[in-house]
């Protein structure tokens, strides 16, 4: 029996423009430095430690920002012999050090709002320091989701992160907001630090997250919902030479996603025919998937128990009846053996 073996990697996508990312990286940097001149100065106004808290979390966005700026613009770089998988993984490392920024800057806030309700501060000028936050929360939560959607769409973990990060700033703000209103509405005092120790709890939620995410990118963990993508892909559009697909790995390098699979076809195609159905998947998948995709196919002959799954219509070399139409899941795609 002749045994076909192939690998064919190819990518018939567009490569993604990265222009538009880093426009809007940019601007949501420079968006991040004026609000938080403008925190900053409400706080100067009122001497709130609830606006201090958030005021802190604005100098997180802005450096923040500009590590994930520089990451997007590293990541669009073409890969090169150091780098064979491109350097998409900049990403997840950009969003990771983004998390851990989140985190502290939690922690921190927790501590100064523990201090000062131990130690109340005097308030001042609460009203124009609302307001002024207020528009900060307008303009954060507006941009936030913006960078999410694009972030999504242009598979980002940075630019996804950095939205993340944007409408964490922006819930919080409103929640500070109406704690603000408290004070001024009962006078109570202690509130202002108990939004405070509030307001750091829900950022160091929202970093544990971000950071979460992204260690799952860097360590390769296992995308459920792409590869649920990929086995209805699969098998919706499946032809009957594809016998069997197994040992099937997705991987992503920031907006690239590479995969690597065995492939099961009839042992008398020639090499020809072969990598013809390795790269009708590629095609299926970039084309069907949305989004860009490295393929790697190990071609496999079938064997003689492989009739029992095989749907090839009057196949030359069939010693056995098919019994079943082997479905392809999410668990027995994966297996690293034949299913037979």
């Amino acid at each position: 029996m002749k045994r076909i073996a192939a690998s064919t990697p190819s990518m018939t996508k567009t490569p993604v423009d990265y222009t538009l990312p880093i426009r809007w990286m940019k601007y949501s940097l420079w968006l991040s430095l004026v609000l938080t001149g403008v925190k900053v100065t409400a706080w100067l106004m009122t001497h709130s430690s609830a606006i201090l808290s958030d005021a802190v979390e604005s100098l997180v966005n802005i450096l923040a920002g500009s590590l994930g700026l520089y990451s997007i613009w590293l990541s669009s770089k073409p890969s090169d012999a150091e780098h064979p998988y491109g350097h998409g993984k900049v990403e997840f490392i950009s969003s990771a050090v983004e998390g851990l920024m989140v985190l502290i800057a939690g922690i921190a806030i927790v501590w100064q709002g523990t201090l000062h309700l131990i130690r109340p501060q005097t308030i001042e000028n609460l009203g124009m320091g609302m307001m002024l936050i207020l528009v900060s929360t307008l303009s954060h939560f507006a941009v936030g989701m913006f960078l999410i959607k694009k972030g999504k769409a242009y598979h980002s973990p940075t630019l996804e992160a950095n939205g993340r990060h944007l409408r964490i700033d922006s819930v919080s703000s409103l929640a500070l907001i109406l704690g603000l209103g408290l004070i001024q509405f009962t006078g109570k005092v202690w509130i202002d630090n108990v939004v405070a120790i509030l307001f750091g709890l829900y950022i160091l939620y929202e970093g544990y997250g971000i950071l979460r995410k992204s260690l799952s990118g860097i360590m390769d963990e296992t995308d459920n919902a792409i590869l649920d993508q990929l086995v209805d892909i699969l098998n919706t559009n499946r032809k009957e030479n594809w016998i069997d697909i197994h040992n099937f790995r997705a991987i992503r390098y920031g907006s690239v996603l590479h995969i690597d699979c065995h492939m099961t076809l009839p042992w008398y195609l020639n090499n020809r025919d072969a990598h013809e159905e390795s790269e009708e998947v590629d095609r299926i998948i970039n084309e069907k998937l949305e989004r860009k995709v490295e393929l790697f196919v190990h071609i496999d002959p079938c064997l003689k128990s492989s009739c029992r799954i095989c749907q090839v219509q009057n196949c030359p070399e069939r010693t056995n009846q098919s019994e079943e139409v082997l479905i392809w899941s999410r668990k027995n795609l994966i297996t690293n053996a034949r299913h037979r």
